[in-house]
């Protein structure tokens, strides 16, 4: 069975890549994060991308996934 995960990360440019679970290359680049999260959600219909954190919180660091 396919891999349908998906993943929103923030790229040193400040802009934010959609990747496929295991994919070398993203799938699609935008501006902000929560384009990134739509087009990801265009991109596997029926599931939830996982989002990189990108500020520390008292629950997580920016190595940790979440859901949107």
């Amino acid at each position: 069975m396919a891999d349908k995960r998906t993943y929103v990360e923030r790229r040193p440019q400040g802009d934010y890549a959609v990747r496929r679970a295991n994919s070398e290359r993203a799938s699609a680049v935008l501006p902000t994060q929560a384009k990134a999260i739509e087009r990801a959600r265009e991109l596997s219909p029926g599931t939830s991308p996982h989002v990189e954190r990108v500020r520390n919180t008292t629950g997580g660091s920016p190595d940790k996934w979440r859901k949107p």
